[in-house]
């Protein structure tokens, strides 16, 4: 895969507006910032540090050298990627994964409506910039790879889409049940005639731009009545990513099963071994200062069972295993993992395990959460005797408008200080713009009512020390009468500058809808519809590859 042109490091500054260290935002756990800055304090989690290039080139090796059938899989992905119309590049780098030598990068997530939130991109972007980093510094063809994970069958946190109306307001788009929602995985879910309703609502709420008709068609063509869900899903991320090599991999293909059935049979060799090793490392964690983010159920076994009932977790009771109201014998079920492996799903501790045996995973780029479950999984790649793969967190980042972008660069306001959904930070800002006479008049009229309240206790208590506290209450009260007219002036403030309200307001629906971060809220649609089908593009130009920053982008 070659690597493209870096683009001009004063064209990068026009669009990153700001760098902002990970440890002022309240809702980054203390995991990622430790992993980004510290990793020391918690390298017993993990397999290397992603910051080592000793350690990409002990990973690579080892990788390498690890067993696995390449040229199933490459089969598997090209029949995929053809039966979606993949791009071109994508098609040849699953074929460079036949190769020995090929090492892959790894991301992905759930099916989520129109492609999910803005960090579906994200993790993308930071998986196709590894793999370029990888082929360049270590001579090494490296693949970048989307996890689709369509075997989950939580059909309630996929089936909507959150956008910012015309008005910027947040609109929740929702698709109506379909048959099998809610008990089957995601891709036995088919789409149906309500999907037209639900691109129709997503026309209304965006606001019209020279983008619409193209993001629009391109939904109406993958999220069309009678496709799989996860088919469209993982259409349309080829239709915006497939032209950067990426491979993506819709992991319930029952192609794929044979490829890990040695896992399915070893994990039923020895039921709940595996949620004994995640609790292993969750105490671990917290002698580290981590919350565990992962507590397996001491019968649990990390497999699911997959039939006509849908997608069912497996028990341990005593010498058998419990699959809803039916019993198996534990050499029972273990034979059927063997010889069919396609009724069984692995849970969230083995899921990585079998990704790590299909694809040559070197790293995986991680969500904050999935950063925090990979650090239980050590000991159950040695146990499974998978390669372990470094992780890599993904880049955080929020896409301004130049116009909101202009509003936090001429008032200094700090983009953290827009999550809270009260009037603090509008009543700081307006604050700041009153007139400094007044504002000197204000502080100088303060200081001399402390001043002379003083002077007037001194005379009081040579009179009578016990009126002191009378002086103390007057002052109080005077005071009070202070705070009243300054708040009555900003409230003045707040009618006169109204164009300020309306600035601020729009940034923070822009950054914080709703007072949730922009990427983890505000659909790929959204930004499609903004900045166009090829906003990967520009994200690939624009975003720095190191993530310990969060980023404030203008595209």
């Amino acid at each position: 895969m070659a690597v493209p042109a870096q683009p001009d490091a004063s064209e990068i500054a026009t669009v990153v507006r700001d760098a902002i260290d990970l440890r002022r935002f309240s809702w980054i756990r203390p995991l990622v910032t430790a992993f980004a800055a510290d990793f020391a304090s918690v390298a017993p989690l993990f397999a290397g540090n992603p910051g080592d290039p000793a350690a990409w080139r002990e990973t690579i090796a080892r990788v390498q050298r690890g067993s696995r059938d390449r040229d199933g899989i490459a089969d598997i992905l090209a029949r995929q990627l053809k039966a979606r119309s993949a791009p071109p590049a994508a098609l040849a780098a699953a074929e460079q994964l036949r190769e020995p030598a090929t090492v892959a990068v790894v991301t992905g997530q759930q099916a989520g409506l129109f492609g999910g939130p803005l960090y579906t991109l994200l993790k993308a972007v930071t998986a196709i910039q590894l793999a370029r980093r990888i082929e360049a510094e270590h001579g090494v063809a490296a693949v970048p790879v989307f996890w689709v994970d369509s075997e989950d069958h939580d059909w309630d946190e996929i089936k909507s889409a959150k956008v910012l109306d015309r008005e910027f307001a947040l609109h929740h788009i929702s698709l109506a049940n379909v048959a099998g929602a809610g008990t089957q995985p995601v891709a036995a879910l088919t789409l149906d005639e309500g999907t037209g309703d639900a691109l129709a609502e997503l026309a209304a709420a965006l606001a019209p731009s020279e983008f619409t008709t193209e993001t629009l068609d391109a939904l109406t063509r993958r999220y069309a009545a009678g496709t799989p869900v996860a088919t469209a899903f993982a259409g349309w991320l080829d239709d915006l990513l497939g032209r950067h090599g990426m491979v993506v991999f819709d992991a319930a293909d029952p192609a794929a099963k044979p490829l890990a059935a040695d896992i399915f049979a070893r994990e039923l060799k020895n039921p709940c071994r595996t949620a004994k090793l995640a609790r292993d490392a969750g105490a671990l964690m917290q002698q580290l200062g981590h919350a565990a983010q992962v507590e397996p159920a001491e019968d649990g076994v990390a497999l699911f069972y997959l039939d006509g009932a849908g997608r069912r977790p497996i028990k341990r009771k005593e010498s058998t295993l419990i699959v809803g109201d039916d019993v198996y014998e534990e050499a029972a079920l273990r034979a059927e993992a063997t010889a069919q492996p396609q009724h069984f799903s692995p849970n969230v501790l083995l899921r990585p395990l079998v990704q790590d045996r299909l694809f040559p995973t070197v790293c995986y780029v991680a969500g904050p959460s999935e950063l925090a479950y990979q650090a239980q999984l050590g000991g159950i790649y040695k146990e499974f005797g998978v390669e372990t793969p470094l992780l890599y967190s993904r880049v955080s980042a929020t896409l301004l408008d130049s116009a909101s972008a202009r509003f936090l660069e001429r008032h200094q306001v700090a983009l953290e200080s827009l999550q809270a959904q009260d009037e603090a930070a509008l009543n700081k800002l307006l604050e700041d713009q009153l007139p400094p006479a007044l504002e000197r008049a204000m502080t100088e009229t303060a200081a001399q009512l402390t001043a002379q309240a003083e002077r007037m206790k001194d005379a009081v208590r040579a009179l009578d020390p016990t009126l002191t506290g009378t002086v103390d209450t007057t002052l109080k009260r005077m005071r009070e009468a202070l705070d009243g007219l300054q708040g009555k002036i900003i409230q003045a403030t707040k009618r006169k500058d109204d164009t300020l309200r309306r600035q601020f307001t729009r940034t923070r629906m822009l950054a914080f809808p709703g007072g949730t971060p922009q990427e983890r809220v505000l659909n790929v649609a959204f930004f499609t519809n903004r900045y166009g089908l090829t906003v990967v593009d520009r994200l690939l130009e624009a975003l720095p590859l190191e993530t310990d920053k969060h980023y404030v982008l203008t595209l």
